[in-house]
């Protein structure tokens, strides 16, 4: 009788563990997140993103592909409005600091980036974006100051960065500066190829690089001078990683930041807001394929905040008609305090889902990388 019993015990002990072994081997069988794409549209809110899919007429876009979303939550450590220093403190280091603050807390710890974790183990590193290097968002992945609009100072710690590749505007920060510093020929010194157009990297295929095209800001994407730079420079910039690490045997991290969605949405221009999303969402069909081409990659695509209080409200309240319009109406030429949406693409994108901090969302990311 007692053997009977121990019997039965050890039968249904092994009926416990068989599901959990076979969840354990399978966790193990999948792919490992070798490359991640973190793409942030600042101030992109879900109306942003349902305004594009309405101005194509809900023809399929790019976002469309998407195998996972999650909302995530924005108020940084002092206000339940973000700004964007906070926000992109947040994504890049997975801690809450006060606004406009960067890579610090209020107390004045200093907070360990993505990028700089990611450099510290040998990936390679990139940033592009259609604003200053030296803006809050890029800004947030590896400086460390207690007041965003430092940017002379903050051009002086990207020399000390590591990352490999950088396509943006702010030119002035580096070159002409209010105290007479050039850092061009501290980067050149440093290995980088410093470039002022995106033809002078047409023949570059690997290395390091600093492109600086604009003294300020990058124009707006409704100006003919933008031109189609920002997926022209994503794709380069991926072409380049790529070379580098199979090259150094690595993964890379990039952040790309289509940062000027947010100045329309401040600027409460409706001819903006499509531009911008509109090219944004090329970018992401670019990381996507990359994705798809190379076993390995996630793509998280997402938001520091939402800027503008946009709603999408029907003109008219008769719902029998063919057509009831709709308005682009403003809360605010501010930032708001609503979730933003988290997209997820390839390699570990079923490991998001529900509603998550920003925080959370960069300690999931790194540590599908092992950061």
């Amino acid at each position: 009788m007692k053997r009977t019993i121990l019997f039965i015990l050890a039968l249904a002990m092994a009926m416990v563990a068989t599901p959990i072994e076979a969840n354990a081997r399978k966790k193990k069988s999948q792919p490992e997140v070798k490359n991640v794409i973190m793409l942030i549209g600042d101030g992109m809110g879900t109306a942003h993103i349902s305004a594009l899919m309405l101005e194509e007429k809900y023809q399929p876009i790019n976002m469309d592909r998407a195998e996972a979303s999650a909302l995530i939550k924005t108020y940084s450590a002092n206000n339940r409005v973000t700004d964007s220093a906070a926000a992109g403190t947040a994504l890049a280091t997975g801690t809450k600091t006060g606004n406009h603050y960067l890579g610090v807390t209020i107390e004045g710890d200093t907070l360990i980036s993505l990028i700089t974790r990611a450099e510290r183990r040998g990936m390679q590193t990139a940033e592009v974006v259609t604003c200053y290097l030296t803006h809050a968002t890029p800004a947030a992945f590896y400086a460390h100051t207690d007041d965003r609009s430092r940017y002379e100072d903050i051009a002086v710690q990207f020399l000390t960065s590591g990352i490999d590749v950088a396509f943006a505007g702010g030119r002035k920060d580096f070159a002409a500066r209010k105290d007479g510093r050039n850092l061009v020929p501290e980067l050149e010194a440093a290995g980088y190829k410093v470039v002022n157009s995106m033809d002078e990297v047409k023949d570059m295929h690997e290395g390091r690089v600093v492109g600086l095209f604009a003294d300020g800001h990058m124009p707006m994407a409704t100006e003919t001078e933008r031109g189609d730079y920002l997926p022209q420079a994503t794709a380069k910039a991926l072409e380049i990683l790529t070379a580098n690490c199979a090259k150094e045997k690595c993964g890379f991290f990039m952040m790309v930041e289509g940062s000027l969605i947010d100045f329309a949405g401040h600027n409460n221009d409706a001819k903006q807001i499509y531009a911008e999303m509109k090219d944004f969402d090329e970018v992401v069909g670019i990381a996507f394929d990359y994705a798809d081409k190379h076993e390995g990659t996630l793509v998280v695509v997402c938001a520091d905040h939402e800027t503008g209080g946009l709603s999408l409200p029907s003109s008219k309240t008769d719902f029998t008609l063919s057509e009831s319009g709709v308005e682009y109406r403003y809360g605010t030429t501010s930032h708001s305090a609503t979730m933003i949406s988290a997209l997820f693409y390839g390699t570990g994108a079923k490991e998001f889902a529900g509603i998550m901090d920003n925080t959370e969302l960069s300690r999931r990311i790194g540590s599908l990388l092992g950061l």
